[in-house]
């Protein structure tokens, strides 16, 4: 509608400025005529005229004024001015005449008055407003001048009020008015029919995709009539078909491979305690072995330590994936929880020669988390952060903000490639397939501990370039339910926090 305003504003204007134009042109050129006639008609009054005195000459100047009044026309309603022109240097000065008391010579511009004296042989024409019976109306003033005998030049101007053009031009004034604001309405109607008829059914459709992209998978759009939006509607709903098809096939798929995963862990536990009490007991009698029996006896026991963490993170993975884990929460200062975690990889950083430094503020940096969860992460941080560090020192940086906690763990080592910060937390994903691993992880210590920082509402993000080190970051909201906004500590080294 405000378009279409604006449209008929425009076009109005436009229009009404043309047709104003068009009748001050044609009253223009009839004035000119007429006024020509006119003059002629006086010219030839005077020249027949053998009046000498000056009472005589004033007398002849208004019969011939009144014989112009008179005279018949396109338009009656004129007046006239004659007054003594500026380069007449006669002796005899007649008395100004007009057709009107009010109007005089004022009513012609000194600009009109110039221009009629320096050309006596031709009209002079000017559009301006003139006061007649005290209201001010457009007119075309039409001048020239003619020869009065013994008395010189004189100037003769004729006015012709342009009343009926105004009055004309105002009544298409209120034409347009009333027509723009029908023409406004019709075009609101019109939109609306449009709404109705085309965006409704596309909101509609918007509305369906939304609640599908919720989850809601049976939604569909009525789709009548064999019109573009009765087709639109049917490849939708196709389309929606197809989708909830290939999703459900994914969820199925998808359960069964959780339930495959969870059984064979399950089963495998049975087995695996057996071999357990088998290799404790060849284990702790490798000494009474022969020295490859006994070394075999040492390799078995380690990668059967090793098959059991693979195993139970597995059971963990399958509790993500069930939607079944939660969280034990309670206040936990993690300050505490670090040092637990450091004097727990301290052997393994004292056999790579990466000594692990502390950085904790002396106030307290609690929050309400599940504290056998949150061990874990640093847990798999601090150890990765030792098996990557190329044997230089390993920084742990513990900060607290109003809302949030956090704790970044850095290393000095090889770093991590660009891209590779998104994959570290990918199931089994390695940065170097070739790399040995000297702890013997599973590959899914990342993993779950994303999966833990995310039973929290926290964050847990990775930095890295190549020969730089990495650094690792968990933020954890202070109190629990609660959205993290931001982290008291920096991601990257140059990163403001």
């Amino acid at each position: 509608m405000l378009l279409g305003l604006l449209a008929v504003t425009v076009l109005g204007s436009v229009l009404h400025g043309q047709i104003a134009a068009g009748l001050e042109r044609s009253r223009v050129t009839n004035s000119e005529y007429e006024a020509l006639a006119l003059t002629d008609q006086a010219q030839t009054k005077w020249d027949g005229s053998t009046s000498a005195s000056v009472d005589v000459l004033n007398q002849a100047a208004r019969d011939i004024m009144e014989n112009i009044l008179s005279a018949p026309g396109p338009d009656p309603s004129r007046y006239v001015v004659m007054n003594r022109s500026a380069t007449n240097d006669s002796d005899v000065v007649l008395a100004q005449v007009t057709s009107s008391r009010d109007v005089d010579v004022t009513a012609v511009s000194d600009e009109l008055r110039t221009a009629v004296s320096a050309d006596t042989t031709l009209q002079q024409t000017q559009v301006t407003p003139v006061r007649i019976d005290g209201t001010q109306v457009p007119a075309v003033i039409v001048g020239s001048v003619v020869q009065v005998p013994n008395a010189g030049p004189y100037d003769l101007y004729f006015i012709f009020p342009m009343e009926q053009e105004a009055a004309t031009m105002d009544l298409l004034g209120q034409a347009f008015l009333i027509a723009g604001v029908i023409l406004t309405f019709l075009v609101g109607a019109v939109a609306w029919v449009v709404t109705r008829q085309v965006v409704i059914p596309v909101r509609r459709a918007g509305e369906v995709a939304q609640r599908l992209a919720a989850g809601r998978l049976n939604e569909r759009m009525p789709a009548k009539g064999e019109d573009d939006l009765a087709l639109l509607a049917t490849s939708f709903n196709n389309m929606a078909d197809s989708l909830q098809s290939q999703i459900r096939q994914l969820e199925g798929l998808s359960a069964v491979q959780q339930r495959f995963v969870s059984d064979v862990s399950h089963e495998l536990r049975t087995p695996l305690t057996t071999i357990r009490m088998a290799v404790d007991v060849i284990h702790g009698a490798r000494e009474d072995f022969e020295p490859a029996v006994g070394r075999s006896a040492e390799l078995l026991a380690g990668e059967l330590d090793r098959f059991e963490e693979l195993l139970a993170d597995l059971l963990e993975i399958s509790r993500f994936d069930a939607g079944a884990a939660a969280l034990d929460l309670e206040p936990v200062d993690l300050r505490s929880t670090v040092e637990r975690v450091v004097a727990a990889a301290r052997p393994l950083a004292e056999r790579r020669g990466s000594p692990v430094r502390v950085h904790a503020p002396e106030l307290p940096v609690e929050a309400q988390v599940d504290a056998r969860r949150v061990e874990r992460i640093l847990r798999n941080l601090v150890v990765n952060a030792v098996e990557h560090g190329e044997g230089r020192p390993v920084d742990v940086h513990v900060g607290v903000g109003p809302d949030a906690v956090a704790v970044v763990v850095e290393d000095h080592g090889v770093g991590l490639r660009p891209g590779e910060a998104a994959h570290v937390f990918t199931r089994f994903w390695r940065a170097d397939p070739a790399r040995a691993r000297t702890t013997g992880g599973t590959g899914l210590g990342l993993s779950i501990s994303l999966e833990d920082a995310r039973l929290h509402n926290g964050w847990l993000q990775a930095w890295g370039e190549p020969g730089a080190g990495s650094r690792f970051r968990l933020t954890l909201p202070r109190r629990a339910g609660h959205s993290l906004h931001s982290s008291p500590l920096p991601l990257s080294p140059g990163e403001e926090q």
